[in-house]
């Protein structure tokens, strides 16, 4: 197949190598009303505390000066500061690179910009995903260098795991997105990582997936990547990519991060803005303070990115949990949390943007008790709060150390449970069973009623991990507890696992670019286009 070939069949739409599931993902539509904890008042001093950190306060730009220059052109007070700052106990921190500091009417100018909604394509179509309004879409565990299993406890992540999970979050019904660096594979070169998890998201996969943001050379090659699996005039009408940059907070992004924005944002591939926070330590332990300077941080970076092509998609993130003051180590599910998840969600409803918060998150080492009332305490909210995209939704453990197999599992029955409560209290009038007060009299009872045949595989959720067994079946099948129970189901998950066809030209021309781009990266040459 010639190269004009090829781009005639991206142009056409056409896919050989679509997924047979003929349905397709369909992310959460959230019909309840969404809790706040913010006053319309509250609302605005939040904003208020953050147009006053970024006039008076600023953020600070490392060893990115291209970032300095392009606010400095679009109006900003730019200025180089290298001092050393002392803290109250005596110990010192070096300062140095570009504090930018605008205006209220400035940064609002950039951010009206940003498109409320989006659609990211995936290579099936009708995996695509729409961003905003009252949908929510559910996303694995992002970034862990261990793995966990009842089998062997904790070991470093390898590509066999990255596979692994890549496959589960295929066959998960409950997650709609594929998510990114599902485990760091520990057992490839850092330079070179990135294209073997590319390659298994497009290859194992055929939903929506992230790019990389670990050096702008490599959200390059994610941008190429996607150009050539979707084809370049698709996704310069809708993001094929969809990418995570974290501010490396308090009040400072630098040039990895900046540097990934630079390539998605003038490539119109829609980028994640999430400020990193644990409060107590990189931030105030106040949640005014903690959401002011989270607000302050997300739009900064989403500002940046219309500066650098207006329209860009971009989603408001969060990333919140607070410091245990006793210990430091991180706190998950707390009323904090929760709390400032709430009220995150109002802040980017405020500025029209979609939200990414909330997950299953905990500090529990295993899927224990600890683990289960965590994880709840985070899920519920998210929901509650109208979250559009939720990461780390399944496989979280440890702080984010661990991607857990058996939590991977526990966390999926989490999510489908979601899925069914958000559809609320259904109000026609078979929802009212009238007929079956017709067939049952007053005493009598409804377990056989036509009524609740018609409804037997409907009315009520279906656990698929979770077990309702009295105690003596139970008892009699090994008393297996939800731990093995998960074990058992993600090892089925796999030997069922059928990988999706791509067609046989995008992925020779795929595996030609990565070829090209392990061979530049070992040789140590500057990376060269890739010529479609």
């Amino acid at each position: 197949m010639t190269d004009q070939d090829r781009r005639q069949r991206r142009r056409e739409g056409r896919r050989p190598g679509a997924s047979a599931r003929a349905a397709g993902v369909k992310p959460l539509e959230n019909k309840l009303p969404l809790a706040e904890v913010l006053s319309p008042e509250g609302v605005e001093k939040i904003h208020a505390a953050s147009m006053r950190l970024l006039k008076n306060t600023g953020i600070l730009i490392v060893d990115y000066p291209p970032a300095a220059e392009t606010f400095r052109q679009h109006g900003a007070k730019v200025e180089w500061v290298e001092k050393e700052a002392v803290y109250p106990n005596g110990d010192t921190v070096q300062v140095r690179g570009h504090l930018v500091k605008m205006d209220e009417d400035m940064l609002l100018n950039f951010i009206r910009l940003a498109p409320s909604t989006f659609t990211q394509l995936a290579r099936n179509p009708q995996n695509s995903l729409a961003f905003g309004g009252r949908d929510t879409i559910f996303a694995p565990v992002y970034g862990p260098p261990f793995v966990g299993s009842i089998d062997f406890g904790r070991r470093r992540a390898t590509l066999e795991d990255f596979h692994n999970f890549a496959k589960l979050t295929y066959m998960a019904e409950p997650l709609h997105h594929n998510g990114g660096t599902l485990c760091e594979p520990n057992d490839v070169d850092v330079k070179e990582r990135h294209l073997d998890m590319l390659m298994a998201h497009i290859t194992l996969s055929d939903k929506c997936f992230m790019g990389s943001v670990t050096h702008a050379d490599n959200a390059r090659d994610t941008v190429t990547m996607a150009r050539i699996l979707l084809g370049d005039e698709a996704i310069q009408q809708s993001p094929g990519i969809f990418s995570l940059i974290n501010a490396s907070s308090p009040l400072r992004f630098d040039d990895r991060m900046f540097g990934a924005l630079e390539v998605y944002a003038k490539a119109k591939q829609a980028v994640l803005v999430t400020p990193f926070l644990i409060a107590g330590a990189m931030s105030p332990s106040t949640m005014a303070a903690t959401l002011a300077q989270q607000n302050a941080e997300a739009l900064f970076g989403i500002c940046y990115a219309q500066m650098l092509n207006p329209g860009t998609p971009c989603v408001y993130g969060s990333f919140l949990a607070n410091i245990d003051m006793r210990s430091g180590a991180p706190c998950f599910g707390t009323p904090e949390d929760a709390l400032a998840l709430f009220a995150g969600a109002q802040m980017a409803r405020r500025y029209g943007l979609p939200y990414r918060s909330g997950g299953n998150f905990t500090a529990s080492r295993i899927p224990d008790a600890q683990a289960g009332y965590e994880s709840a305490s985070t899920i519920w909210p998210t929901v509650q709060a109208g979250v559009n995209f939720v990461l780390h939704a399944a496989g979280w453990l440890e702080g984010g150390l661990i991607s857990g197999y058996e939590k991977f599992v526990i966390d999926l029955e989490m999510c489908a449970m979601m899925a069914r409560y958000v559809n609320g209290v259904g109000l026609t009038d078979e929802d009212f069973a009238w007929d079956a007060y017709d067939e049952i009299p007053p005493g009598g009872h409804f377990l056989g009623a036509t009524h609740t045949m018609r409804h037997y595989d409907t009315a009520f959720y279906q656990h698929k991990v979770f077990n309702m067994d009295n105690y003596e079946k139970w008892e009699v099948e090994g008393k297996p507890d939800t731990y093995a129970r998960a074990n058992a189901v993600w090892k089925k998950m796999l030997k069922d696992y059928e990988q999706p066809p791509l067609d046989p030209a995008i992925a020779e021309e795929l595996n030609a670019f990565v070829e090209q781009r392990r061979k530049e990266l070992r040789e140590g040459r500057p990376r060269t286009e890739w010529k479609d």
